[in-house]
């Protein structure tokens, strides 16, 4: 089966399959070096996103502006 069947066969599946597909897809994608190098960059980036949002959050509380 070509990739364009696969592709095209892929919206008459039910959901509980192509839940199944997209989690196979997840398990190969983790595989790769750069897929899980990208991954880290991404939770490292969220969570000093979150430190930044909590000690702004922190801040304003302290001043009397809360949001």
């Amino acid at each position: 089966m070509s990739t364009a069947q696969i592709l095209a066969e892929l919206p008459k599946l039910p959901k509980p399959e192509l839940k199944a597909i997209r989690r196979r897809l997840q398990e190969l994608a983790e595989r790769d070096e750069d897929v899980a190098l990208c991954d880290q960059t991404a939770l490292a980036g969220a969570q000093l996103l979150d430190r930044m949002e909590e000690e702004d959050a922190r801040l304003s509380k302290g001043r009397g502006l809360e949001r």
